[in-house]
């Protein structure tokens, strides 16, 4: 199911970022476009995980809401999660970039090898969409190693609709970042995933 069309939401107005901060390190709609070959602008931005989805089976929670509350457990001490959309307000293009920062490396670790085991252990599930329908995905993971996470979710009975997601372990800090269309978005989430962790501190 594609999403609903939706009028452009206003243009964000520039913020001011302290150097060093994870505000910092995200990356701007204008590099996100280059990444992703089309045109995004910045939408909703949230300071703490949102409310863990309702999965079935409920053992693919973390699946299915990687970054909320499933997947960034209680004990992080920072929470910044941004997502860009389609200049055009049609819902072609999500890409949402995310970080926990963590009181420890080992924190840090627990939280991410929990992410991935989450990941790994749910081949599909079904979740409730906004307008409270039901929705299966089905998850394939690319690459699973002690500091880094590749997978896909793709919406079936979607139309080639899929989240391409890679999720970084960089010290302290669990990163994440999904870009959702219709096409291939993988290599474009690689390069998000790889300049947004970069500029991180650990």
């Amino acid at each position: 199911m594609w999403p609903t069309s939706k009028a452009a939401p206003p243009a964000a107005s520039p913020l001011h970022v302290v150097p060093g901060t994870v505000q910092a390190a995200v990356l701007t709609p204008d590099e996100v476009s280059k990444a992703i070959g089309t045109t995004v602008i910045a939408g909703p931005q949230t300071d703490q995980p949102p409310a863990a989805l309702t999965a079935d089976p409920a053992l693919c929670a973390v699946a299915v809401g990687p970054a909320t509350a499933s997947g960034y457990t209680s004990g992080w001490t920072v929470f910044l999660s941004t997502t860009y959309e389609d200049s055009a307000g049609s819902g072609d293009y999500t890409v949402t970039q995310t970080v926990g920062v963590y009181g420890s490396a080992d924190q840090a670790t627990s939280v991410f090898g929990k992410l991935g085991d989450g990941v790994k252990g749910c081949p599909s599930a079904t979740r409730t969409d906004p307008n409270q329908s039901p929705v299966k995905w089905d998850y394939s993971v690319g690459t699973a190693t002690s500091d880094t996470l590749v997978w896909t979710a793709t919406q079936e009975s979607g139309g080639g609709w899929a989240c391409y997601r890679q999720a970084r372990l960089k010290g302290k800090d669990v990163v994440q970042v999904a870009v959702c269309e219709g096409g291939a978005g993988g290599s474009a989430a690689a390069q998000v995933a790889g300049q947004f962790t970069a500029r991180l501190g650990g």
